[in-house]
């Protein structure tokens, strides 16, 4: 007796579609006609965007099920596709790591993007449009300071901060109160005791309302008999 086991097995070139599409890519090669392995290969398309459905989220989805689909068939497949066959040597370059960020961050809690708001607002030359950005920024960095710091902020901090990074060019008008931020930390095991107490609550009162019931109409009944 003889078992067939993934160990003895071809290759899967690609897991995510599974060794029953790669049978049928397989068996799509070895069709004699270009019109029979058209009329299979559209149909395998369409299997393959329907056991990988995320893929509709992603641009040109289409082109990317017929790149698979010549992966898949280790790059043999004779078809019509409507996309450039993909080069097989491309599949063994390697993209060019990316350089990590050098560049200082005087306050990270704020982080980067504030600094850069910053420089973009000491460029502004209409004073109005300067003052909404002002106000823009020194709210967004009081929300950014307490994601950091859990607490309430002060405005006299964040006016601070904001007046040190700009170099003393940026500056709030004298009584502007910024947007109220806070921060508070939700207990779940706290709420789901609370929601059962008022469930049990309102379960009791059920049941005293109907025992107060039952004991008028015996009451009730007691004084006809006599």
């Amino acid at each position: 007796m003889s078992f067939d086991y993934n160990t003895t097995r071809s290759h899967l070139i690609l897991s995510e579609y599974g060794r029953n599409v790669q049978n049928m890519v397989k068996y799509i090669c070895e069709l004699p006609t270009i019109e029979e392995r058209n009329k299979y290969a559209q149909a395998v398309i369409d299997l393959m965007g329907f056991l990988q459905p995320h893929l509709r989220d992603v641009a040109d989805f289409k082109h990317k099920l017929w790149d698979h689909l010549h992966i898949i068939s280790g790059y043999k497949i004779d078809v019509d596709s409507p996309y450039p066959k993909p080069l097989e040597e491309n599949a063994f370059i390697k993209p060019e790591p990316l350089a990590y960020p050098q560049q200082r961050i005087t306050y990270k809690h704020y982080g980067k993007t504030v600094e850069n708001l910053i420089e973009k607002a000491m460029r502004e030359e209409d004073p109005e449009i300067k003052k909404a950005m002002v106000q823009s920024i020194a709210n967004f960095m009081k929300m950014a300071y307490v994601t950091w710091n859990k607490d309430n902020v002060s405005d006299d901090t964040i006016i601070k901060d904001l007046k040190y990074l700009s170099g003393g060019l940026l500056s709030l008008d004298e009584g502007v109160n910024l947007a109220k931020v806070e921060f508070r930390a939700q207990n779940s095991r706290q709420n789901n005791n609370n929601n059962r107490g008022r469930s049990n609550n309102n379960n009791n009162n059920g049941k005293n309302r109907q025992n107060n019931n039952n004991n008028r109409q015996r009451n009730n009944n007691n004084k006809s008999k006599y």
